[in-house]
């Protein structure tokens, strides 16, 4: 009992210490986020009292760099992805494991090949067939919007796939089976049955899309050219290479980025484990 004792109390201290690594870096950018600019350098460890605390920093970030607009377009973006890559993934992995068709070996291939493809090296063809759709750099802000949400859909939807696949294959077919003599059509035992069972899964398919598609730097580069339509992570970029002294600039826009991905953490984080473990043991 003493050895295990000490041994959880090591392993408390080293998970206590490598949350410390990622939490104080953190705690260091909002920390600087208040701070005056001149003074960043100088005092980047002490705390933002008396004459170091400004709002400036924020003031400026609303003002100069149309953050409001940037935050919107972004999850605009990231709303839609996870709302397409839910449907989209829900619908094919019941699909493919509830019915059997020609070629369903060769689609469930197709899907586990496509997690095998980077972005990088489909972001020539895709940007080519967009623009011949004209939907990309037009003065509509709809089809700029579109124009990021189809190919994010795409990069998250295999993965999404093989999560919801696992929890559908766990799912009684019997439930299903009584749906079915009691009148219900295929649409309905998908919506009323599976997702309600699902929830933990398809949430953490959520999780996950949302995050990648806010985060995801590489396909508004390509797609959202205009100032006016850049989202949060493209304007950061820009911040970076315009405002490269400004430090307190820099920290209350990386603060302000950083807001959405940690209320999502926060709030949602025991969805990850339950969805990822979901369909892993049967019964």
């Amino acid at each position: 009992m003493k050895g295990n004792k000490a041994a959880s109390l090591v392993i408390y201290v080293l998970l206590t210490l490598w949350a410390l690594t990622t939490i104080y870096p953190l705690y260091w950018v909002v920390e600087n986020s208040f701070k005056v600019k001149d003074k960043i350098l100088q005092q980047s460890f002490a705390l933002p009292v008396g004459e170091l605390f400004t709002l400036a920093n924020y003031r400026r970030a609303f003002d100069r760099l149309s953050i409001g607009r940037a935050y919107a377009n972004s999850l605009f973006i990231s709303g839609f992805v996870t709302i397409g890559v839910m449907l989209v993934a829900g619908l094919a992995s019941f699909a493919l494991v509830r019915f059997h068709f020609r070629l369903k070996k060769l689609c469930y291939t197709m899907v586990i090949a496509a997690m095998m493809f980077p972005v990088f090296s489909t972001i020539i063809p895709v940007y080519t067939m967009e623009t011949s759709w004209h939907i990309t750099n037009t003065s509509s802000w709809f089809l700029n919007m579109l124009s990021v949400i189809l190919p994010q859909i795409a990069g998250n939807t295999s993965f999404a796939i093989i999560v919801l696949m696992g929890f559908v294959q766990s799912l009684p077919l019997e439930l299903e089976e009584a749906a079915h003599l009691e009148g219900c059509t295929i649409p309905q035992i998908f919506f009323r049955i599976v997702v309600p069972l699902g929830k933990p899964s398809f949430v953490t398919v959520a999780i996950f899309s949302f995050l990648w598609s806010y985060n995801d730097l590489f396909t508004q580069m390509f797609f959202l050219r205009r100032p006016e339509m850049q989202a949060i992570t493209r304007l950061l970029n820009e911040l970076t290479s315009k405002e490269g002294t400004n430090y307190g600039l820099m920290a209350a826009a990386v603060t302000l980025v950083i807001i959405p991905v940690i209320v999502v953490y926060i709030f949602l984080q025991k969805y990850i484990i339950k969805g990822m473990t979901a369909g892993a043991v049967k019964g």
